[in-house]
């Protein structure tokens, strides 16, 4: 008598166990589900021929000129290599008769990457291998295979990385040697029930062992996975069939209307650069959507959405023909271009016009090619969001955002799941953070049941986004995931899922908007603070590429209008605009990519810096041609133009100009000083070379009896010490006020320990302020002694490898004291910071973002407060109390710090992954102090960090006729407020006769600005940033013959203003 029977309650565990090695790919596998994956195969001669062309160095040649080299035979076992290098293969194949009948199969695994090519240069699909997951070897040759099957031709172009580059662990630098053996090349027919009955165990086993161990549900997944392995039986094809039957009455009980409800789209998160290349990328990207178009074919629901267009830019120009059919299958509503940026660029350190060309090129080329703008801002991987992006995507056209990088955060957990984030201005955005908590979901239950219980706002949304495939380098979704998710459709024990765009997701939940909760502010992330300073480099060149592309459209636009026979460089700015926007990218300029990426910034970085200030120079002469001198040393004077909306006086240095307005020579480097004095705002002013200097009350330097230096101009007496050259005082002369706390110092430089938990390039860990040493001076000399500036040189030993070489300066016309560093850098895992202690006492400190300040606590009074230890500010960080405050400004640093009345500044970092030599070598850098009276926003701070950064553009004159210049300028002039900064001017995108202006509320307040133009304005227009009119502007007439418009700003508004002019 039969007396078995399932004790599975009584070992459940035992019983998970044996359902999980049943569909592992282990040493069970010759006797599991694994056995009778494949009906038949074939491999080598005459089935599968194999010959290779090796392309020479780390050369990517197009298929045209692979296929006409000379190709030899290999076998499987062949090793391709080294590390970056492409081998072409080709590869021929002869179905053998007794596969007649059914679906072919190649597995081609070369333990990498790969490109399936027709012999016709048709790319077809991706290959991935070399990882235990992201697999993805087979290629369908033939749905039914005939009689006498005719030889097939396809080629493969491997790539020598896998989708994580080439390191041995994920952000290791790159190994230059790997080498990856060709595994397998065969011809397999696939077993589709057992391929069926492999993925209903997949979904079964992990239901049994991640929902409640308690519940009915579980048990019944355990019991039906433990009856198919009863069932089952290798080479019993009958047995296979019983066993789907059991799978089926499983699956076949549903979930209720109420369960929550899943919307799954897709995607496969490319890095446009990281641990690959930018040329790796432009591959990647077509080895993944090649792939995804397949697999639309196969699933006809199945929906992807792809981001970046600069990507979709690369597969135009390179794969034209695989981006019209991507075109094809976006008009069916499968493939789905989302994000509506350039790149999924990092969200600190870009300035505010930066963030809108983001938004202007690639909305732009989202319409162009696809013939509509995405609603969805798509963001899932970046290190932080700045509070300017609500407004900022509301002007671009979107109205909602996706995120999930806050669930990384290392101290607090973000309560918020689906919300509405309300920015700094008052701009909101319907923002949603998959509670899967992942962008690379893989299509498992667990993940599923996560979306429930990591929901934070499912009182008020039953909804939530999901979005699966391999991602980060790329791959996207597997066969076996959408199979997966089909059994997961609707099944008893799980939320229901379904294929969905974004959008269907969005406008589910906008019907309830009203009831979500609100978070407003940035969205700051509690990870990753070492990105405001890894790469500095990158970071300096950025920000010279933003200034000088500022400029430089600012005035090709006046020289458009103003200066006869001048063409806008319209596609040249174009093209750097999209170099900058490329190199902003998320693992780009926050420094977190490999060496190799960098190599190719600094050359990328050094054409549009050259050709920016090209075409500033270009601008400016056409502009002032007829008063232009030939060269420094011929001219007799100098002309200095304002792009900055106010007026400045300034010390400039000028190489090489001499003559009766030249006071005084910069020791340092021969550059003559000169005082520009009153340039008007958006104007021009000259300085003759025989005219006499324009008067400031002189500085002056002098040792006192301590030993100490002391700097002194008619606004602050500066003492450095005369044994560290530390900042030992810093009287304010017009309140009588000293700023320095008593006993204390700033200008103190400090080597922290800088060792994270995991990700080097990316963490700057709490506990770094708890281990550091102070670096002293060790030579302090007066250099220059006036009248104009009076400089100090201090000498700084870091350590046996480093020196940092420092002038501290103090001008004639202006408080600001200036640092100047050249630092060679050879350190391992240490961070190098500038501490100033202030005796000031505020609970906030103000640093500057995007298009406004943003405020932080200078405290720890709660978690969230001391997450914050590590902040990103772009020009400048201000700590002000009643009366008075300081600025500490900066040329290229963003990482600040501010605890109590000590404020920091991160300056240099050297972690060695994913980049071994990150930063080593030679850096140069400025920042300054600048003491104000009044509060941060009475005190001309953001202005005095505009023209810290943005200088007075020169030109050599004929000083005898430059007074015609004067009738040039100004072009624009802002008054009535001045919190409002004119932040940018250009042509407009689709018309030459009209002209940009972009201007924002600086401070947090209401603002009345009156905005006039000296071009011939036919109509004015409000425009969003896409630059489409948003309301009329009635126009007034102003003096000088000029016209002008009134504008009101909320606090932190960004307006755009259009001018159409006449002809």
């Amino acid at each position: 008598m039969d007396k078995s029977g399932s004790y599975l309650q009584k070992h459940p565990g035992i019983t998970r166990t044996r359902v999980a090695n049943f569909v592992s790919n282990g040493m069970w596998s010759d006797v599991n589900i694994h056995a009778s994956l494949y009906s038949a195969r074939a491999s080598g001669k005459p089935h599968v021929e194999l010959e290779v062309w090796s392309a020479p160095g780390q050369e990517r040649p197009t298929f045209a000129h692979a296929t006409k080299q000379q190709f030899a035979p290999i076998e499987v076992g062949h090793q391709f290599g080294p590390s970056w290098s492409t081998h072409w293969v080709r590869v021929t194949v002869q179905i053998p008769h007794e596969m007649e009948g059914s679906q072919v199969r190649l597995l081609f695994d070369p333990s990498c990457e790969a490109m399936v090519w027709t012999d016709a240069g048709e790319p077809l699909q991706g290959i991935s291998s070399g990882l235990s997951s992201a697999r993805r070897v087979d290629v369908i040759l033939t749905e039914k295979a005939r009689a006498g099957e005719p030889r097939r031709v396809l080629y493969l172009e491997v790539a020598c990385n896998h989708l994580f580059g080439n390191g041995r662990t994920t952000i290791e630098p790159p190994k230059d040697d790997r080498r990856f053996p060709l595994a397998t090349a065969d011809l397999v027919v696939y077993n589709a029930d057992a391929w069926a009955l492999y993925y209903d165990l997949q979904v079964i086993r992990d239901m049994a062992q991640k929902l409640p161990q308690d519940s009915p549900r579980a048990w019944q997944a355990l019991a039906a996975g433990n009856a198919i392995v009863n069932e089952y039986s290798v080479g019993d094809q009958a047995s296979i069939v019983r066993g789907r039957e059991i799978s089926a009455r499983f699956f076949a009980a549903r979930g209720g209307d109420a369960n929550h409800q899943v919307y799954a789209i897709g995607n496969c998160h490319i890095d446009t650069a990281w641990l690959w290349p930018y040329a790796e990328t432009r591959r990647k990207t077509a080895r993944s959507w090649s792939t995804q178009l397949q697999l639309m074919d196969q699933y006809p629901e199945y929906r992807f959405a792809a981001s970046q267009a600069q990507q979709f830019a690369w597969l135009q120009q390179d794969y034209p023909t695989l981006f019209q059919r991507i075109q094809a299958k976006a008009q069916s509503g499968q493939f789905v271009p989302i994000g509506g940026t350039w790149v999924e660029m990092d969200c600190n350190l870009p300035s505010g016009e930066s963030l809108v060309r983001q938004f202007l090129l690639g909305q732009r080329f989202f319409k162009e090619h696809f013939g509509h703008a995405c609603e969805v801002f798509w963001l899932p991987d970046t290190f932080g969001y700045s509070s300017q992006l609500p407004q900022i995507v509301r002007l671009a056209g979107a109205k909602y955002f996706f995120t999930q990088k806050l669930s990384w955060n290392n101290i607090n957990k973000f309560p918020h799941t689906t919300f509405r984030w309300i920015g700094l201005d008052g701009s909101s955005v319907l923002t949603h953070m998959s509670p899967a908590e992942t962008y690379t979901a893989q299509c498992v239950p667990d993940e599923l049941l996560g979306s429930v219980k990591k929901h934070k706002d499912i009182a008020y949304s039953n909804e939530s986004l999901y979005l699966y495939g391999d991602g980060d380098g790329g791959g996207g979704p597997l066969e076996e995931m959408l199979e997966r998710l089909e059994r997961m459709r609707d099944v008893d024990g799980l939320p229901r899922v379904k294929h969905a765009h974004p959008n269907d997701f969005y406008q589910r939940v906008a019907e309830r908007e009203h009831e979500l909760v609100e978070w407003t502010g940035e969205l700051y992330f509690e990870l990753h603070r070492g990105t405001y300073t890894s790469q500095a480099r990158t970071k300096k060149y950025n920000r010279q590429a933003e200034q000088l592309l500022r400029d430089a459209e600012m005035l090709s636009a006046v020289a458009q209008h103003a200066a006869r026979g001048f063409a806008y460089p319209k596609e040249e700015l174009a093209r750097l605009w999209k170099v900058v926007c490329l190199n902003q990218f998320h693992d780009v300029i926050p420094g977190t990519s490999i060496e190799a990426v960098y190599r190719d910034t600094d050359a990328m970085y050094e054409d549009a810096v050259g050709s920016a200030r090209g075409l500033l120079e270009a601008a400016v002469l056409a502009l002032f041609s007829h008063v232009a001198a030939p060269s420094t040393a011929e001219a007799t004077g100098m002309l200095f133009v304002n792009t900055t909306a106010w007026p400045r006086s300034e010390i400039v240095a000028v190489p090489g100009m001499r003559g009766a307005s030249v006071q005084q020579v910069r020791k340092r480097d021969g550059a003559a000083l000169v005082v520009a004095a009153a340039v008007p705002a958006c104007g021009v002013a000259v300085v003759g070379g025989d005219d006499a200097a324009a008067e400031a009350v002189p500085v002056t330097v002098f040792r006192d009896a301590r030993g100490d230096v002391v700097l002194e101009n008619m606004y602050v007496t500066a003492r450095i010490s005369g044994a560290t050259g530390q900042l030992a005082s810093l009287w304010d002369r017009r309140v009588e006020r000293e700023l320095v706390v008593a006993g204390s110092a700033g200008n103190v430089f400090r080597l922290h320990d800088d060792v994270p938990g995991y990700w080097d390039a990316w963490d700057i860990e709490i506990y770094s302020t708890e281990k550091s040493a102070e670096v002293a001076g060790r030579k302090v000399e007066i250099v220059d002694e006036g009248p104009l500036v009076a400089s100090v040189f201090v000498e700084v030993p870091i350590s046996a490898h480093s020196v940092l070489r420092q002038w501290i300066s103090l001008g004639a016309t202006s408080a600001r004291l200036d640092f100047a560093c050249d630092v060679d850098w050879h350190e391992a895992r240490k961070c190098l910071k500038v501490w100033f202690d202030w005796d000031i006492r505020s609970d906030v400190a103000t640093y500057e973002t995007q298009y406004g300040v943003v405020q932080r606590p200078t405290h720890r009074n709660t978690s969230w407060d001391m997450a914050k230890f590590e902040v990103c500010a772009h020009r400048f960080a201000d700590l002000s109390e009643y009366g008075h405050g300081v600025a500490l400004l900066n040329d290229c640093k963003y990482g600040y710090a501010t605890r109590g009345g000590a404020m920091g500044l991160s300056l240099l970092r050297a972690p060695k992954e994913p980049d071994a030599h990150c930063d080593m070598g030679h850096h140069s850098f400025r920042y300054a102090v600048f003491p104000h009276t009044g509060a941060f926003g009475d005190g001309g701070v953001v202005r005095e960090a505009y023209q810290f950064n943005v200088p007075l553009v020169q030109l050599p004159v004929d000083a005898t006729v430059a007074a015609d210049a004067a009738g040039v300028m100004p072009f624009f002039a802002v008054a009535g407020a001045p919190n409002v900064v004119l932040d940018a001017v250009k042509r407009a995108e689709d018309n030459g006769s009209q002209v940009v202006v972009r201007l924002y509320e600086a401070f947090g307040g209401h603002a009345r600005a009156r905005l006039s133009t000296r071009l011939r304005v036919a109509s004015a227009q409000l425009t969003n940033i896409l630059e489409e009119p948003t309301a009329t502007v009635k126009l007034a007439a102003a003096p000088g013959g000029a016209t002008a418009i009134e504008l009101e700003f909320r606090p932190f508004e960004i307006k755009t203003v259009k001018f159409s002019l006449k002809a």
